[in-house]
């Protein structure tokens, strides 16, 4: 028994719905639709001789295409990575607010992330509030809104806010990344690497007087630490912004906390010394 054909909008929901799983599971290539045993492929045939006296005619070569002078990229993809690193921390250092840093890290082209993420996830929040909060990178759901920690790692992370007499917006919350790594994968230090100088400008930017890391990726990138982030955590640092010097607290990220709901007990213990220092400080609990 035959079926109607789908309407086109349906099949092209489809269609981007197994494109986004594809990215998801880390796909970056399409190579063709059925696969192919090379191997038993026929050899292929040889030109038949020409005639005495008939020159021979050479098969066409495909020229390489001439690239437009034109349309010249706006960012040099053949950079190496030092050379693209210090292109970020120039492009960076160039924003004198927030909002240029935030356009400034829209048209950056450096970081290949970019390329396979839905939407660039800069922050949420209240800027210039005493708090920052950063975290690893955005996952599916931040990719799809635009904002940081709006899955359920988020919404945790709401809740362990509102346990010390926080809310979003008495924080600014950021990532040291802000595109979504495919399968949401850890981002690899390269990547960290080119990000790192558009965070901490963020940072500079925001001008907190505490500095919170959720987990080991930020806390490594912005703490430079080696350890694990169980021997990081509850730990001050020092961390200076650029224009001064600030505290700067290690904990567990919400997503390992849904993994291993048992070490809640830890995240606790950091949440409280943040609140008593955030006492000291004079940062009021929110009614």
């Amino acid at each position: 028994m035959s079926h109607p054909s789908a309407e086109p909008g349906a099949r092209e929901a489809a269609l981007e719905a197994l494109l986004d799983f594809y990215v998801e599971a880390g796909v970056d290539l399409a190579i063709d639709e059925t696969p192919h045993n090379r191997f038993a492929e026929p050899d292929r045939p040889q030109p038949a001789a020409s005639p005495a006296g008939t020159p021979a005619v050479s098969p066409v070569q495909r020229q390489p295409a001439q690239a437009s002078s034109a349309a010249a990229p706006a960012f040099d993809a053949t950079a190496s990575a030092d050379e693209t690193a210090l292109a970020a921390r120039a492009t960076a250092r160039a924003a004198t607010s927030l909002e240029e840093l935030r356009e400034a890290l829209a048209a950056f082209d450096g970081c290949a992330l970019k390329a396979t993420a839905k939407n660039l996830v800069f922050a949420d929040g209240t800027p210039g509030a005493r708090v920052m909060l950063v975290g690893e990178a955005p996952g599916r759901e931040e990719d799809i809104q635009g904002k940081p920690f709006v899955g359920r790692s988020g919404q945790l992370l709401d809740r362990m806010l509102a346990a010390i007499g926080l809310d979003r917006s008495s924080v600014y919350i950021a990532n040291i990344v802000p595109w979504r790594p495919p399968g949401n994968r850890t981002p690899t230090p390269q990547e960290a690497a080119i990000c790192r100088p558009f965070i901490e400008r963020q940072i500079e930017l925001c001008d907190p007087d505490v500095l919170v890391c959720l987990g080991g990726p930020s806390a490594q990138a912005l703490l430079g630490v080696r350890e694990g982030i169980l021997r990081t955590r509850g730990k001050w640092f020092d961390y200076d912004t650029g224009r001064r010097t600030i505290r700067a607290l290690a904990t567990l990220h919400p997503a390992y906390l849904l993994r291993q709901p048992a070490q809640k007990r830890l995240a606790w213990r950091d949440l409280r010394a943040l609140r008593k220092v955030l006492d000291e400080i004079g940062v009021a609990l929110r009614s």
